[in-house]
């Protein structure tokens, strides 16, 4: 029972006397200043968090706010998760301090130093993963975390929120099938990030299901971005036997594969239907507007804070919640043009 009693009230100067260090020492570490060794900090957070010590500030209660990072803000994609965030938080009364840090796959190293001065009631993090250092660190202080993983397969102790990236990519696929076409070009992402294999999976996976094998030919990795997405769609279309349809991992390449069939003299969708993929704004009003694979992306940033808000409270919360893509078809996708011998290539077997 003793034990238990000093769980639940343990105070800083127990901490510090425990850790052999200086109030003002563990008074450091809570608010992540930066000049203590690491096996002190490692030592006082421990401590922190074995006796579940919980902080709670004036600041906190009268202005509540919730920290929205990402890698990079200038992606049109980011502003759809940012807007579902600050649905959410506004319906709570809570504010959005947005930060870029990083790398897509993690925050940079010194985030956590101005996370912890800033102090949050909670953040929600657009990366993959987070590091195990960073994760005790919030934990030490009470700041729950949820990570928006369009990427895939967070770790099972991350609360995140995802999409079916690859039930996308079969959708998208299946609907360049169906339309008759056998000569189907993919440009994903960054070979490194799994949202972009889960995608390329799923392409593969609807040509397998059509009795079609897949061209490695036809595959290339791309950025997320229109540069990426036009220098790719050009290398396809030189091609000898270059592909009727292309099928962008996102829709700003599919912007960049439009360019490089005006530039190569291709009409889409006459000579080339091309699907993209997330549904943001510019797809219904690109020129045709855009065949595209739905990611809700607001609906992901309002899940992630009505998680984290649950985590907070200490309710029951699941802890990877994964959301439906559907397709969206609009006008940039038909039937292909005739084959070799004048027939359409459903027909042709091409």
């Amino acid at each position: 029972m003793r034990d238990d009693e000093e769980n639940r009230r343990i105070t800083l100067a127990e901490v510090a006397q425990k850790a052999g260090v200086s109030l003002s020492t563990v008074s450091k570490v809570l608010n992540g200043r930066q000049d203590v060794s690491p096996g002190t900090r490692g030592k006082v957070e421990a401590l922190l968090e074995a006796h579940s010590y919980r902080r709670t500030t004036r600041a906190a209660r009268e202005a509540p706010l919730i920290e929205l990072v990402f890698h990079e803000l200038d992606s049109v994609w980011s502003m759809e998760l940012i807007r579902g965030v600050e649905n959410l938080a506004k319906a709570h009364q809570a504010s959005v301090v947005l930060t870029e840090s990083g790398t897509r796959h993690a925050p940079a190293d010194d985030w956590i130093e101005g996370a912890l001065q800033r102090r949050p009631i909670g953040v929600v993090l657009v990366f993959s993963s987070l590091p195990d250092a960073v994760k005790r660190q919030l934990a030490a202080r009470s700041i729950p975390f949820v990570i928006i993983d369009p990427a895939g397969d967070p770790e099972p102790d991350v609360p995140s929120v995802g999409s079916a990236n690859w039930a996308g990519g079969v959708a998208a696929t299946r609907h360049l099938v169906d339309l008759g076409h056998r000569r189907i070009g993919i440009i994903t992402g960054p070979e490194d990030v799994l949202c972009s294999l889960a995608r390329l999976d799923g392409y593969r996976s609807a040509l397998n299901m059509a009795g079609l094998e897949s061209d490695p030919e036809l595959v290339r990795f791309g950025d997320f971005h229109v540069d990426g997405g036009y220098a790719r769609a050009l290398e396809l279309l030189a091609l000898p036997d270059r592909p009727t349809a292309i099928f962008a991992g996102s829709d700003l390449q599919a912007l960049g594969v439009l360019e490089a069939a005006r530039v190569r003299g291709l009409r889409v969708p006459e000579d080339l239907s091309v699907v993209g993929y997330d549904d943001v704004m510019i797809a219904r009003w690109s020129s045709p507007a855009l065949t595209t694979v739905h990611q809700p992306l607001r609906q992901m940033g309002e899940e992630a804070v009505q998680m984290l808000l649950r985590l907070r409270a200490g309710e029951p919360a699941v802890t990877r919640l994964e959301l439906a893509t559907s397709l969206v078809v609009r006008n940039s996708t038909a039937p292909p043009p005739a084959g070799p011998a004048g027939l359409p290539e459903r027909l042709s077997g091409r």
